[in-house]
């Protein structure tokens, strides 16, 4: 496993080197956001649990190598923070880019921790969103 160089300060740093990185399809970017850690996990959507640094970045290697090429914005719905765990609940608008751009929402639930080397992901998860996902709550419970 690489050691990340990298320090992100926040974990709205991280979460924005994540998407850049996805947009880039640079798997190397994209991993230096995540811990170094085999307990590190990603869902995503349609897909089961994956777990470990290098499973995580095989499975990210293999989207990118399938050309799609991804456009995503993100609304964040609610964010958890104390000074060493961080918890971003938001939709991501993706995008297919080409000719004719196929959009999806998905729900998405990020986690960060803090450690001596800064804020790093520790878990993605990603889920098909209903259409009704995508609007803001009403109701708070």
């Amino acid at each position: 496993m690489p050691t990340n160089k990298l320090f992100f300060a926040s974990a709205q740093d991280v979460e924005a080197a994540f998407y850049e990185a996805i947009e880039r399809a640079d798997l190397d970017a994209l991993m230096a956001v995540w811990a170094e850690d085999e307990e590190i996990v990603c869902i995503h959507p349609g897909s089961g649990r994956i777990s470990g640094y290098l499973h995580i970045r095989e499975s990210w290697r293999r989207i990118f190598e399938g050309g799609a090429r991804l456009r995503i914005r993100t609304r964040v719905m609610s964010t958890v923070v104390n000074p060493f765990a961080a918890v971003h609940s938001l939709i991501e608008e993706v995008a297919l880019r080409g000719a004719e751009e196929a959009t999806a929402a998905v729900t998405a639930t990020n986690i960060y921790v803090r450690g001596p080397l800064g804020w790093r992901m520790v878990m993605h998860h990603g889920s098909a969103a209903p259409a009704e996902s995508s609007q803001a709550p009403q109701t708070l419970h």
